[in-house]
Parts: structure tokens; C-alpha cells; sequence
């Protein structure tokens, strides 16, 4: 007889930029799609989990040059950190891929190859509004108050030859995808996101190609050319897996995937951009994209500029894995945010669900239970007589419960599968109340009864903590050791009954101690406010009147020659046209523009300064500059097109 196939499930995240910074919700995807990996992997399936970084692109090239170090090196220990993270929060990947990584670079330049090969990728001029930040392009219609619609950061005007992807030819049949296949993106709400904001009002063809960023993969076509993000970036679920290699098994194996996971704000590349390129290369699309929520600070989503703002909450993973353990932060991000939809974390709620469901529910029944096997039966799992009617309810949820959860973790609801999880629970500490083993322990003529009741809530025990094993990787196996069972125990041992009489029961002391919340949110308070010292008061700027503002001499300037002071990371030298005379203008500004970037560009100019000499470079001015909360400056350009020696007013 042939055996069957054994089922399999491909599941990613999407892949993350390597900033630092780390906070709690970065963490969100990351744990949802673990917990769906190991319930698939308990349910006997062979499950394939990827995560990793997308670390080419302006963004990097510059703050590595701005540090004096290659692009690598300042990605390193970043990708190093992240998975620190990850092993922290026992985040049980099967590849992290890095797009650094030899394999992905020689597919990707494979996949390029075969899109111009079919037509699918041309030449041209690209002219769009470029956001550092987002490494996005817009056009001026995307613009929102002339800023990036995803991040409100300023954007710079950019023309240079690329290469363009023939987006808009896969509109229709994008939409026909959506008509044909109404699970392939969740929840409902992003379909008609995706229709309306960008479908209906039709699609341009996407740039693939820069030429003024070499920290990229180059294209085989064009050495002068190298991938831009997206194509780069989204790729990698294809050659993570072998896709255009030598070994393409696990590709023939796992693809399509049965789950990308990703957040809201980057639907659109997985919806409509990565099944456009799947279908240009005649690949199957992914089975289901599901775009969650957002976890907010504040009423806002959670950022470094916010978690600085916000100096209350505690929001740093090592911190709250330290204090609290990884599986009181696995069960908030689970159990907390309604799945689909934004959730808010503050410190109060994290405390509240770990003392009300860890502590009081779940660590309460544990402790109870093995404590009363060791005081009234020396800590050895009695015998489980007759059963009477009280004893039905408590067993039929236990025996219930994994096709509930089952269901649950079909529909990707971690939080409803965690609920009937712990209603099970809740049902075993009301149990308790109702059968009164302190009572019954009273009684000699009792003790088959006591034996039972033990017998039931072990049981129970031992039922939830095989069912908690995809969600929390500390406490179930704790759990079952202290109940003589194996930690590998899976969902085959689920039957109630499966513990035997006279197996020895270690008493477990509470799991989750219960936590004082406004001491700890005391504490907690003077820990963030330790690491966020407050800044001293700044000198009250002194007003000024017309009269003085009217000294200030101000005029549209253009930058024609560009180049770095010697011997500085941070200056720029440039040569600035104001009307009929040039200026030698020294700027602070090396960070953030490279002198290729400034050549080109309409800037205001301060003309009156006195001359000043920078590192020995003649300054006849100042080019104005605008500073958002994180550091970040923009330059401060005319909003329309201006002559450079107009008059700003």
C-alpha cells in the first residue's frame, strides 16, 4: 500500500530592517507565526518557518558611510542582535535569511534575468518623490501635504534611468485572483483597501533599479544597475527555499506558501506587487496573505520616537523577558490584541493579563493540584473511580477543547484559541470550589471521591498544558514534567484518562508569581525614567520683532557642485548659484545627503551671515535645514519651482 503524503506548511513573516532599537512590537508577528508553526508541527505536519532582514538600500549605504564603516559591518551586529531577540522569546525559525546571502543574491539576479528575458522589465526615465526612510517612491499625487503617505517624513524629487516592471499590465489579473480565491487576503477589510485605494484607480508600473545606490544586488543585464528593495526584499520567500538553484526541492515542496503573515502598512507589496512578479514568472501565488493590526502606544503605533515620548512604559524585550519570563510576554502578545485588529500595550495591561490568567487561573490550578496529590496521597497520582455528575462538564470542555483550538488556529485567532484553553482552566478552579477536596480528605469513607477529584484536575493539567505547548514554550513543559509525562507529548496523547494511577506528582511551586501592579508599575516608572533621563529646560527662545526678522536675508539657491571636507564626517562643501553669483556654502549635513544627492537641488539660503572658515573651507552661508524628534534633518526647499535668487519672504 503507497503511504500518503505527509501534509506540509510554509509560513513567513516578512523580513525586517535591521535598526535596532528593538521594542515589543517588533516582536508581534514573530511570535504569532511561531505559535502557528508549532501548532502545525504538533498537529504531525512538516512545517517550514522563515523570518530574516532585507538589508540593502539607501537607507543602510548612507548610515554605514556616515559611521566610516561598509554597509556589512554596520549591518552585523544589528541581524545579531535581532536574533538574540529571537532566541530570548524562543522564536523557533527554520531559516533566517539574510538578503546579503549568497544564494538569495544569485536568485534574485536569476529572477531579474527572467523578467527582462519575458518582457516584463524595461528601460526608461524614472522622475518620483523618493522616501529615505520607507525606501519608497511616490508620485505626486501619492504625496500627502507633500510628504510620504506611510511615514509623513519629507521626500526628495529623484530622475535617473531605471529599470520598470510592467505592473500594470497583472492589474485584472490580480483582481480576478481576489474575485476567484476570497480567502487569499485577510481580513475582508484589506481586499477592499487594496481595490479601492489602488487597484480601481489603476496601477503604474514599478521601478526596479536605481543607479545612484550600489548597496544593492547588481542586475545581470546591467552592471550599472542595482535591485531596488521590493523585488529584492519580497523574493526571498522563493529563495529561502532554493528557487533558480541547483537544490529547489524544498521549493517544490513547500510553495506556494500556505501563510504570509504581515502588518498592515505593507499589504499593498504582498497583495498586489508579489503576486504581480509570481505571475510574471509563471509561479503559483501564495495561498493566503493576512495583514494584522498594529500594536499602539499612546493611541499611536508603537516606534522608537514614540516609546521615548511615552516615558511610562516599559517596552524594551530583554527588560520585560528579564522581569517578567518569555512566556508572559509570548501570552500577552497572543492573548491581548484582538487578532485582525489594533491592540494597545501598556505596562497595566501586560501586569493584569500575567496575575489574572498566568498567576491566578493558570498557576493557581497547577499548584493547587500537585500540592493536594502530595498532602493527601504522598504525591503519587490516585486512581480515578466512578464518576459523578458534577465531573461531566469539567471532563467533556477538557475533551473538547483541542477541536475548539484547533478551529481557532485555522482562522489564525490565536487569542479565541487561548481563550478556550483557559476556559478549561477556569472550569478546573471552579471544580475545586465545587467538590471541596479539603473537605472530602476529612472523610476516610471519602477518599475513593478524593482520589477522583485528583485524578480529574490532573488530568486537566496535564490536557492544557499539552494544548498551551504552541503558544508558551516554558511553563507546559514544567508542567508535565511535574506530572511524570514527557515534554514532548503531543496532540496524539490527548484522550482524557491518559495518566496513570501511581505515577509520582512533584509539587510545583506557583509558575507565575503573583505581582504586586502598582509596585511593580512604580518600579517600572523609575527604570524607564532611568534610561530616559529628562532633559533640562531649554532657554525660552527670545521673540523677536519684523524689524528684526526683516535683517535676515533670505534666497533661493541651487546647489551646482558638491563634495565632502576633508578630514569630516559630517561636513559637505557646496557650491550654491543665488541668481547672477556662486557661494562656497559649508554644511553639517553629511549624515543625511551624499554630495551626489545635493547637486540639482533648490535650497534657502541665509546670504547675510558673516564668512566663516569650516576645517579651512570659506562658508558664505547657510542652507536651511528642518529637524524632526528622532534627529532627522530635511532640507527646506521651495514647495513650487523658484529661479535660485528669489527672495523668500
Amino acid at each position: 500500500m503507497q503511504s500518503m503524503k505527509k501534509k506540509t506548511y510554509y509560513i513567513t513573516t516578512p523580513i525586517y530592517y535591521p535598526s535596532g532599537n528593538w521594542h515589543i512590537g517588533h516582536c508581534y508577528t514573530t511570535v504569532i507565526c511561531d505559535a502557528l508553526a508549532r501548532f502545525h508541527k504538533m498537529l504531525g505536519e512538516e512545517v517550514f518557518f522563515l523570518t530574516g532582514t532585507d538589508e540593502h538600500g539607501q537607507k543602510i549605504e548612507k548610515e554605514a558611510k556616515s559611521r566610516g564603516v561598509t554597509p556589512m559591518q554596520f549591518i552585523d551586529p544589528l541581524v545579531a542582535e535581532l536574533k538574540d531577540m529571537w532566541r530570548l522569546l524562543d522564536v523557533s525559525y527554520d531559516r533566517f535569511i539574510r538578503t546579503t546571502d549568497k544564494d538569495h543574491v544569485e536568485a534574485v539576479q536569476k529572477i531579474y534575468q527572467r523578467l527582462y528575458d519575458s518582457g516584463d522589465i524595461y528601460k526608461a526615465e524614472y522622475s518620483g518623490w523618493y522616501c529615505t526612510p520607507c525606501e519608497s517612491m511616490w508620485t505626486e499625487a501619492q504625496l500627502k501635504g507633500g510628504k510620504c503617505p506611510d511615514c509623513g517624513r519629507e521626500v526628495t524629487l529623484q530622475k535617473e534611468e531605471s529599470y520598470f516592471f510592467r505592473l500594470s499590465k497583472y492589474a485584472p489579473r490580480i483582481l480576478k485572483l481576489y474575485e476567484d480565491n476570497p480567502e487569499f487576503l485577510q481580513p475582508k477589510s484589506r481586499i477592499n483597501e487594496m481595490v479601492n485605494n489602488f487597484l480601481k484607480p489603476g496601477l503604474n508600473d514599478l521601478c526596479v533599479s536605481r543607479t545612484t545606490v550600489k548597496w544593492g544586488v547588481p542586475l545581470p543585464f546591467d552592471k550599472n544597475h542595482y535591485a531596488y528593495v521590493w523585488i529584492d526584499a519580497l523574493s526571498n520567500y522563493i529563495t529561502a527555499l532554493g528557487y533558480a538553484s541547483k537544490d529547489d526541492s524544498l521549493y517544490k515542496k513547500f510553495w506556494p506558501a500556505d501563510l504570509h503573515m504581515v502588518g498592515k502598512e505593507i499589504v499593498r507589496f504582498h497583495a498586489i506587487i508579489w503576486p504581480a512578479i509570481l505571475m510574471a514568472l509563471g509561479e503559483p501565488v501564495p495561498k493566503r496573505v493576512y495583514g494584522h493590526g498594529w500594536l499602539l502606544i499612546g493611541g499611536d503605533k508603537l516606534s522608537k520616537s514614540k516609546q521615548d515620548a511615552v516615558k511610562c512604559e516599559l517596552t524594551d524585550p530583554y527588560e520585560l523577558v528579564k522581569r517578567y519570563g518569555a512566556d508572559a510576554v509570548r501570552y500577552f502578545l497572543l492573548r491581548e490584541i484582538p487578532f485582525g485588529s489594533d491592540g494597545e500595550y501598556t505596562n497595566e495591561k501586560l501586569l493584569t493579563r500575567i496575575n489574572a490568567d498566568l498567576a491566578n487561573d493558570l498557576g493557581n490550578l497547577v499548584s493547587r493540584t500537585t500540592a493536594m496529590i502530595g498532602q493527601y496521597f504522598g504525591g503519587t497520582l490516585p486512581k480515578r473511580g466512578k464518576a459523578e455528575g458534577v465531573d461531566a462538564e469539567l471532563v467533556s470542555m477538557a475533551e473538547g477543547a483541542f477541536e475548539k483550538v484547533k478551529s481557532a488556529m485555522e482562522r489564525l485567532n490565536a487569542p479565541e484559541a487561548l481563550a478556550e484553553i483557559f476556559a478549561v482552566v477556569s472550569r478546573a478552579n471552579k471544580y475545586i470550589d465545587e467538590t471541596t477536596p479539603w473537605i472530602l480528605a476529612k472523610d476516610e469513607s471519602k477518599k475513593a471521591r478524593l482520589g477522583t477529584v485528583l485524578y480529574n484536575l490532573a488530568e486537566t493539567v496535564r490536557i492544557s498544558a499539552i494544548l498551551l505547548k504552541p503558544f508558551l514554550t516554558v511553563a507546559p513543559k514544567a508542567i508535565l514534567k511535574s506530572l511524570g509525562c514527557s515534554e514532548d507529548a503531543g496532540f496524539d496523547s490527548l484522550a482524557f484518562g491518559g495518566l496513570k494511577a501511581g505515577t509520582k506528582i512533584e509539587k510545583l511551586p506557583p509558575i507565575f508569581p503573583r505581582i504586586d501592579i502598582q509596585k511593580e508599575l512604580a518600579a517600572v516608572a523609575e527604570l524607564v525614567k532611568s534610561k530616559h533621563p529628562e532633559k533640562k529646560e531649554e532657554n525660552k527662545v527670545e521673540e523677536i520683532t519684523i524689524d528684526d526678522f526683516a535683517k535676515i536675508e533670505l534666497k533661493v539657491g541651487e546647489v551646482i557642485a558638491c563634495e565632502r571636507v576633508e578630514k569630516s564626517d559630517k561636513l559637505l562643501h557646496e557650491t550654491v548659484k543665488i541668481g547672477n553669483e556662486t557661494r562656497s556654502v559649508v554644511s553639517g549635513i553629511a549624515k543625511y545627503y551624499t554630495p551626489e544627492e545635493m547637486i540639482g537641488k533648490k535650497v534657502v539660503v541665509v546670504t547675510n551671515l558673516k564668512p566663516v572658515k569650516l576645517r579651512g573651507v570659506l562658508s558664505e552661508g547657510m542652507i536651511l535645514c528642518a529637524e524632526d524628534k528622532e534627529g532627522n534633518l530635511a532640507l527646506v526647499t521651495p514647495e513650487k519651482a523658484m529661479e535660485s535668487g528669489g527672495q523668500v519672504r
